[in-house]
């Protein structure tokens, strides 16, 4: 039986103790208190519109080894014709990313809930954005939390060629550069091993995030041309 949190307390199961869907518990609220908690466990919300919230610690999980990111030969070139932010357009990137079409999925989890408690979370300086834009125009970008020394990313968004891609490769240069362990990729896809995601079982990401997810980092979420 899948356990229900109670609202009025923040605590989660043990993730090791998630079913063999990866689902951990249900119910509790999209509180910035709770999404913290869950994503400094190795869980976080996935679910549909209209349903009860649903809590996940996938196994096999998906990381990105900071050091073992493809930047093809293509890519590389293709960055060149864009310019990129960080935290100018959260909301909004949030937005394109819940539009965006996805491959054997019918809607969103990206729902008006999650992106008010996200942008919350923004506000917070917790969940960030990295923007790509072409002459002016918001064409690309993903979103993701910062726990610790991991990136945990959430969504990604393209309306042209590469400019998702590019923004992913902009974030991996910025996280290696400020010294930061993995980013949590969370559900094995083959885009993001493409990429040169790795997946890794549940029980070693949940070793490797308890050592660093207590470390911070300072630093300042500005796009540094040197770099």
């Amino acid at each position: 039986m899948i356990p229900q949190l109670n609202r009025h307390e923040i605590v989660f199961p043990n993730p090791n103790n998630a079913n063999e869907d990866g689902i951990v518990a249900w119910g509790g609220d999209l509180n910035p208190s709770r999404i913290i908690c869950a994503y400094q466990s190795g869980i976080f919300p996935w679910y549909c519109k209209n349903d009860p919230i649903i809590w996940w610690s996938t196994d096999p999980r998906l990381i990105m080894e900071i050091d073992k990111f493809k930047l093809s030969r293509s890519l590389k070139k293709s960055m060149k014709k864009f310019n990129y932010k960080f935290d100018t357009n959260f909301t909004l990137v949030m937005q394109n990313c819940s539009q965006a079409p996805r491959e054997n999925q019918d809607g969103t989890w990206i729902s008006d809930d999650i992106i008010e408690a996200y942008s919350v979370l923004h506000g917070m300086g917790i969940a960030h954005s990295v923007e790509t834009y072409l002459n002016g125009e918001l064409v690309g970008g993903l979103y993701g939390l910062v726990i610790g020394k991991v990136f945990c990313g959430e969504s990604m968004f393209a309306k042209v060629n590469d400019a998702s891609k590019s923004a992913y490769a902009v974030l991996v240069k910025h996280l290696k550069y400020w010294g930061y362990d993995f980013i949590d990729c969370q559900v094995p896809t083959e885009h993001l091993k493409s990429l040169g995601a790795t997946e890794v079982a549940r029980e070693y990401f949940l070793d490797r995030l308890n050592k660093v997810n207590m470390e911070n980092i300072n630093h300042e979420w500005i796009i540094n041309k040197e770099l």
